[in-house]
C-alpha cells in the first residue's frame, strides 16, 4: 500500500483536551521512506507528503490523503481516508503519543490491511 494511506489520519480539535497527544505536525515514516504534515484541510484532516527518498516512484512530494477520523479514547481514532491520486478508499485507524504514532489501513472490506509506525520530526 502506499505511504499516503498511512500517514495516517487525524485529531478533530473539538473535544480534545490539551493533555491528549495531537496529530498534527510533521511525522517521518518509520522505513524511511516518507515525511508528511498533518494538518487540517477544510472539515477533513489532511496527511500531505513533504518529501519522499529519491528513487521512490510511486509516491511523491505533494501527494496527499484525507481523513475523515474521530476519536476512539485519548489516544486512538478510527474511521475513512481517501487516497485522490489513486482514487481508493480506505478504513484506517490510529494510535498516536506525543512521539509516536501507528496507523493502519485496509481496504477491500478490511481483508487488505497494513500497519506504518510514524516518529513525530521536531525542529524545522
Amino acid at each position: 500500500m502506499r505511504a499516503a494511506v498511512f500517514f495516517l489520519a487525524a485529531l478533530l480539535v473539538s473535544g480534545a483536551s490539551s493533555a491528549e497527544p495531537s496529530l498534527y505536525g510533521r511525522w517521518a515514516r518509520g522505513d524511511g521512506v516518507a515525511r508528511v504534515r498533518i494538518a487540517p484541510c477544510g472539515v477533513a484532516i489532511c496527511a500531505v507528503n513533504t518529501w519522499i527518498r529519491p528513487g521512490v516512484t510511486d509516491e511523491k512530494a505533494g501527494d496527499r490523503l484525507v481523513m475523515s477520523v474521530q476519536p476512539e479514547g485519548a489516544r486512538h481514532w478510527s474511521g475513512e481516508a481517501f487516497d485522490p491520486q489513486r482514487d481508493l478508499n480506505y478504513r484506517i485507524a490510529i494510535a498516536v503519543s506525543e512521539k509516536t504514532m501507528t496507523t493502519r489501513g485496509c481496504v477491500l472490506a478490511r481483508l487488505l490491511c497494513k500497519s506504518v509506525g510514524w516518529t513525530r520530526m521536531t525542529g524545522n
